[in-house]
């Protein structure tokens, strides 16, 4: 498979086959008419002959495994049971997501937005506070972790589940804008990418990017047109960057693609090296009886003896300090812990399906006009306002009797601004009750209370769209009244649980039909508190803070979306499309 920046242009191979098939009159088999012919209408048939494999991901063919525990349940959680699932093929990074990455995600957001919204880029920062527990000297990591070029190669920490797939949508955009760079449709000008101007992937397919071009498109076979966008059906720009799904996760560090003879799986694995082992059990091998990745061996010992440490890490390790599983991903256990998808359920195992197992679905579809066609993309930022006033009412109450006149002046001149917005919102305007938050934002930049920097950046926590961003909504039922396979947006709910377990077991007003085991208020920030709730997402994988245990692929755990520690970090995935395997190995 060709990696992206060492190929020939796909463009230039595109438009020689085109030519090719357009002289030997390739026809529809089903209906004879001749395609890429413009007295036929100009149906195209692309040439394609498979995904090309973006920056740093690795092919991780699919299969079937048995996925859960492996070793004893020292929690008697009981919440990840065996049981035989398969896993499409995908694409997955080849190592976490690093410092340097993010500090180059933050450039660009900077570089964009940071005039006209600095609280996008607020939003995007780390919390390397994480790094700070009560009976421990760690501030020279919240100093220098993120940002030293000593850490560059280091895993990103600090990092939630919401800004990890913020992450996800940032680089799926710039890895399609470089490829069409790359083909010669665009020019390179990051100067003229501001605000709502800038290339997503979304905003071009819909029509609405327009940034410089070096050409006008290419060649449109329609009668009476000449060029037009690239579209879905020509194959070159990339699926979405995403985080890996539960099951993929874990299917991936397994790898048991190296286990395996045919169809017959050889050796049964507990981690994501051969044997049964923490340590190098190869004989004679130049690392033998040296640990296979980085966690904490025993009580006090993070690294080993001066003069021969053993994972050569204190804290988290260079992405590639230790040798990669069977598929080439490297630290698939230990270093740090990593989000994934899936919203966590303890009887996950139970209720999920037998192909692609996920639960977290919420299915969404591009808003469109009066005329059918995709609505204007955001030219402003987009508040979660329920969200904005939680923030701001736990601000107050946790500040009473400590403001000054000027912030409370401030408060209240907020609360006036989100009063406004939720009438607004009533009436169905939500642009204007957007702008009502963005005058807030603007009120706060421009005033001198010494609270303006704290509640700038709480606020900026419940940012949802940006400017560029296309808008969406969720599906309704009513527009799914024939649908068998599903009819609410919604379905992170779905087969949970049942009446009599639930906590409205005793709640005449509970309606049977709900099959809600959690506290629906608890789906939202400002909800009560609860550990398990429709915003808890799983994480996979042991840390340089954990005992062997966790590095278990099989091993799970949770934490609210919004939360984020210092031993946790992420990397992206990507549907593969097509072939399984690749077309060299079909």
């Amino acid at each position: 498979m060709r990696n992206l920046g060492y190929s020939l242009p796909v463009l230039t191979v595109l438009f020689a086959m085109i030519a090719l098939t357009s002289c030997q009159k390739e026809r529809s088999g089903a209906t004879g008419w001749a395609y890429n012919d413009t007295s036929n209408g100009g149906f195209e048939r692309p040439p394609f002959v498979e995904q090309e494999t973006g920056p740093g991901l690795v092919l991780v063919e699919g299969g079937t495994f048995t996925m859960g525990r492996v070793e004893d349940d020292v929690n008697y959680s009981w919440d990840n049971i065996p049981r035989r699932v398969t896993v499409s093929s995908f694409y997955l990074d080849e190592t976490e997501v690093t410092n340097f990455y993010w500090l180059e995600y933050l450039a660009w957001l900077e570089r964009v937005y940071g005039d006209s919204y600095p609280e996008i880029v607020s939003k995007a920062l780390p919390d390397t506070l994480v790094w700070r527990e009560k009976l421990e000297y760690n501030e020279p990591f919240v100093e220098y972790y993120l940002r030293h070029p000593a850490y560059r190669d280091y895993p990103v920490v600090g990092v939630n589940w919401l800004q990890a797939n913020d992450f996800c949508a940032w680089r799926t955009d710039r890895v399609n804008e470089i490829i069409l760079i790359r083909e010669g449709l665009l020019v390179h000008s990051p100067e003229s990418q501001l605000d709502e101007d800038h290339f997503t992937t979304d905003a071009y397919y819909a029509g609405q990017y327009e940034g410089e071009k070096a050409a006008e498109g290419v060649q449109d076979l329609r009668p009476n047109m000449e060029f037009r966008n690239v579209k879905m059906e020509d194959g070159i720009l990339l699926p979405r960057y995403r985080l890996p799904t539960e099951a993929e996760w874990e299917y991936a560090a397994l790898g048991l693609i190296g286990n395996s003879y045919r169809e017959l799986i050889t050796d049964r694995k507990t981690y994501p090296w051969n044997g049964h082992y923490v340590r190098n059990d190869d004989n004679g091998g130049k690392f033998y009886g040296q640990i296979n990745a980085n966690f904490v061996r025993g009580r006090g010992d993070y690294a080993g003896v001066a003069g021969a440490l053993n994972d050569n890490a204190m804290i988290t390790a260079p992405v590639y300090q230790y040798a990669p599983n069977d598929y080439g991903l490297y630290n698939m256990a230990g270093n740090v812990s990593e989000w994934v998808m899936d919203v966590y359920r303890p009887l996950s195992a139970q209720d999920k399906s037998e192909f692609r197992p996920f639960r977290g679905n919420v299915y969404k579809t591009k808003v469109l006009n009066s005329e059918a066609d995709i609505e204007d993309k955001y030219d402003y930022t987009v508040y979660d306002i329920e969200g904005v006033k939680y923030f701001l009412t736990a601000y107050q109450k946790k500040s009473a009797g400590k403001l000054t006149d000027t912030d409370q002046n401030l408060l209240d001149n907020l609360f006036t601004y989100i009063e406004q917005a939720e009438q607004d919102l009533k009436a169905r305007q939500e642009d204007d009750a957007q702008q009502r938050i963005q005058d807030g934002m603007d009120l706060i930049v421009s005033s001198d209370s010494k609270i303006a920097p704290d509640l700038r950046q709480g606020i900026s926590k419940y940012i949802e769209h940006t400017p560029g961003d296309l808008r969406e909504r969720e599906v309704t039922v009513a527009e799914n009244i024939d649908r068998r396979n599903y009819r609410t947006a919604d379905n992170i709910d779905y087969t949970d649980g049942d009446y009599e377990s639930s906590i409205y077991f005793r709640n005449e007003d509970f309606q049977k039909n709900d099959n809600r085991m959690y506290d629906s208020q608890a789906d939202t920030p400002w909800g009560p508190s609860t550990l398990v709730s429709n915003r808890t997402r799983v994480y996979k994988g042991g840390s340089w803070r954990d005992r062997a245990y966790w590095v278990i692929p099989g091993t799970r755990r949770f934490l609210d979306e919004r939360q984020a520690k210092s031993t946790l970090g992420f990397r992206c995935a990507m549907t593969r499309v097509g072939s399984p395997v690749g077309f060299s190995q079909e």
